[in-house]
């Protein structure tokens, strides 16, 4: 008999099979997709802050490169460079009187403006004052000073930019009288602001005279009048090079012998005192050079050695203060002949003996370029008032003037990280200060307490809600009966809904007065709460088991709500009786008055409090499951080996449920570091290096929220606070890659248990 083989019918069962081979399938590529997609996004966040703090570390860009003769008389010399903002006009001040106006980029003249000097008198001195006053001073064959002031007009006809030069007199054009013997003015310092001027002279015979003209307006009649004060310093020092006025008027530093500075008191310009003497270079140094940067607080001083230095006032006792160098500077390849600072920041640049440029801004300690310009020595200086150009001119008459864009030179990994010694401090600190009430401001933009502040928060957060979400959450699933763990489960989760802005609002408002209010009952809660605890769970040990066996398995925890509440109240109750009887009824003021420690109404405790609450839902939902989902098998066959249930509970459940108990806590770290308005609401908000419990911080997180709004796009301070961020996704990011590291690694040991 033939037989006939038969072909295989699909079945449903053939047909089903196919159906979820092909959803795994395309779930596959959807979680890879899914998986892509996250990496890419972060990947892009990276980038797109890289991009933006990038620029803060890069040197300046040095264009549009000129070389020109000297524009103007050449039987002259030239006292100074300077020009108007827009960079498009420079001004040569001369020697006799002629100030030259003309093209930055060129040097072609525009105009030429004479000083009116008397007939038979010749100009013997000249100064510069600050630069931001764009005020000059000759001093005359017969004892008198004649102070001139540059100005420039900006107008728009024909809707283009013109931009017109002047000279005014603000002592008027007739000269002051300085010297009343008529002796010939040999050096000269000057300072001109609009309520009056000071002028420092060294005359022919050697002695060095003060006087302040200061100009008063009647606000009726508009009239102006002014009164002269004149003293005389004697005695004078010898061998005087050089006369520097602060810009406040209140100082005068004579630069005199090799390396000699001597400081003088010339508040009351009728009676001037000399303050203090100090040597600027080491022995066998001469000092060549030496200017005040903008502001008026420090001094740049250059020597035969190319070495650069920065020195101001620090206080040390009362009110008194001392001269000190403070910081040096990458050296120069030759002596220092020239130097010039820049108008409104603390920026300057120096000229060598072998024709090098170099330009260094003081609170970042940087030298952000330098230049071969010339074979000769650079002689005279100028920078434009915002900084981004420079004019040079050497020992042969050449000028070479250049566009510069130096746009962030107050960012250096010292600056931002290390201990900065900042104008007016008394020792070096780590500030964060962005903005000042004036244009004499240092730039203060150390990252450091603002790390600082974030390690900090996040540590007091973590020690209170990594005990109170773990334990809670051990108990809840291992000990809980599973009614009440439906009820306490949900109920913590939904906490985790609950706006952070509610809880700063509430920690600011409530918790930070009733935290001062009742400190030493708050400290002692902390220490009486587990105290409280573990005398109620002795208590219940002991208790007969009639009455204990009436209360079911898991549901212990209920009856501890009551000894908590009456722990919390009996203890606020006796705080402010041990505050009368040990602290003078006032705890906070007793710490800063006795101690020494500073006390804040917002501060640390309140915020670890309010952010530990905060934190708590997230460690607490991941760990409970992380616990709850160990098999019941495990423990089973744990327990019926002989073992405890504590010692199962340590030995398997948590051995075996670590690590997603130390995801839990990883995941509230992260919680806790980039939190910002509780941060932002119940504390001071002050970039302080300090750890303790009762002063304010200020965290990277917050500092973004506060202070980006009010950054200028592309400013350094915008920039910063974009590497604020890149900060914290660093450190997250580490966190993060140890946390998994160390995840899968007990995963690996404990997967077997």
């Amino acid at each position: 008999m033939n037989t006939s083989s038969q072909t295989h019918i699909p079945t449903n069962v053939d047909a089903a099979m196919g159906r979820r081979m092909l959803i795994d399938s395309l779930f596959k590529y959807l979680m890879t997709i899914g998986g892509l997609s996250v990496i890419i996004s972060v990947s892009a966040i990276f980038f797109y802050l890289a991009s933006v703090v990038v620029p803060l570390f890069t040197s300046p860009s040095v264009d549009n490169r000129q070389e020109f003769s000297v524009p103007g008389p050449a039987n002259q010399t030239t006292l100074a460079y300077s020009g108007e903002e827009q960079r498009e006009i420079g001004a040569r001040s001369g020697s006799q009187g002629v100030i030259t106006f003309f093209n930055f980029a060129t040097g072609a003249v525009l105009s030429e403006v004479a000083v009116p000097v008397p007939a038979g008198v010749q100009i013997t001195s000249a100064a510069i004052g600050e630069l931001r006053s764009l005020s000059q001073g000759y001093g005359l064959s017969d004892g008198t000073v004649i102070l001139a002031k540059q100005g420039f007009t900006v107008t728009y006809p024909d809707n283009k930019r013109l931009i017109t030069p002047s000279l005014d007199y603000p002592l008027g054009d007739k000269p002051l009288a300085v010297d009343p013997k008529g002796q010939a003015i040999r050096l000269l310092g000057v300072q001109e602001t609009v309520e009056g001027s000071t002028i420092a002279a060294l005359t022919d015979d050697k002695r060095l005279l003060v006087s302040a003209v200061n100009i008063s307006t009647n606000v009726m009649t508009g009239e102006s009048t002014s009164e002269i004060q004149q003293s005389e310093i004697s005695p004078a020092p010898a061998d005087i090079r050089q006369l520097v006025i602060e810009s406040k008027q209140r100082e005068l530093y004579v630069l005199h012998g090799e390396r000699s500075l001597a400081r003088y008191n010339i508040t009351d310009k009728t009676n001037p005192a000399l303050l203090e003497t100090v040597e600027l270079a080491p022995e066998g140094q001469r000092v060549t050079a030496l200017t005040m940067l903008s502001g008026g607080f420090s001094i740049i001083v250059g020597t035969d050695k190319g070495e650069l230095s920065q020195w101001f006032l620090v206080r040390t006792e009362g009110a008194n203060f001392k001269l000190r160098r403070i910081r040096g500077f990458k050296a120069m390849p030759a002596a220092v002949t020239a130097l010039t600072p820049e108008f409104f920041r603390k920026g300057f640049i120096v000229g060598d003996a072998q024709g090098h440029l170099g330009s260094y801004f003081a609170t970042s300690e940087r030298q952000l370029f330098i230049d071969k310009l010339s074979d000769k020595a650079l002689t005279v200086l100028g920078i434009p008032p915002r900084g981004n150009g420079y004019l040079a001119q050497d020992a042969n008459g050449r000028v070479f003037s250049a566009a510069v864009a130096n746009h962030y030179p107050e960012v250096s990994w010292s600056s931002l990280w290390e201990k900065v010694w900042y104008e007016s401090y008394e020792e070096p600190d780590y500030v964060w200060q962005s903005s000042a009430a004036n244009g004499d401001f240092e730039p203060k933009f150390s990252l450091a307490p603002l790390t600082y502040g974030t390690i900090k928060a996040a540590s007091y957060a973590m020690l209170i809600s990594v005990p109170l979400a773990i334990l809670g959450a051990i108990f809840t699933a291992y000990f809980m009966t599973q009614r009440m763990r439906t009820i306490v489960k949900p109920t913590i989760e939904v906490m985790e809904a609950l706006p952070t802005v509610v809880l700063g609002f509430l920690a600011g408002l409530w918790l930070a007065p009733l935290v001062d209010n009742n400190l030493a009952g708050v400290l002692l809660c902390i220490l009486l709460l587990p105290a409280s605890m573990v005398l109620a769970s002795y208590v219940w040990h002991v208790l007969p088991e009639s009455l204990t066996s009436r209360v079911a398995p898991g549901w212990e925890a209920a009856l501890l709500m009551p000894v908590l509440i009456a722990t919390i109240w009996l203890v606020f109750q006796i705080g402010h009786p041990i505050e009368a009887f040990f602290f003078g009824g006032d705890m906070p003021n007793w710490l800063s008055n006795e101690l020494g420690i500073s006390y804040e109404q917002r501060n640390s405790l309140v915020v670890g409090i309010a952010m530990g609450f905060a934190v708590t839902p997230n460690i607490f939902s991941i760990a409970e499951d992380a616990i709850f989902s160990v098999p019941n098998s495990l423990t089973s066959g744990s327990l019926a080996l002989g073992a405890t249930p504590w010692q199962t509970l340590i030995g398997v459940v948590l051995l075996t449920a670590s690590p997603g108990i130390f995801s839990a806590i990883m995941i509230g770290l992260g919680r806790a570091v980039g939190e910002t308005m509780i941060v932002l609401m119940a504390t001071g908000n002050t970039a302080v290096m300090d750890f303790s419990l009762f002063t304010g911080f200020r965290t990277l997180a917050a500092n973004i929220g506060v202070e980006m709004p009010e950054a200028g796009v592309g400013e350094t301070h915008y920039r910063l606070l974009f590497l604020s961020a890149l900060v914290l996704f660093a450190f997250t990011f580490f966190f993060n890659t140890i946390a998994e590291l160390v995840r899968q690694r007990l995963r690996e040991k404990y997967q077997t248990i």
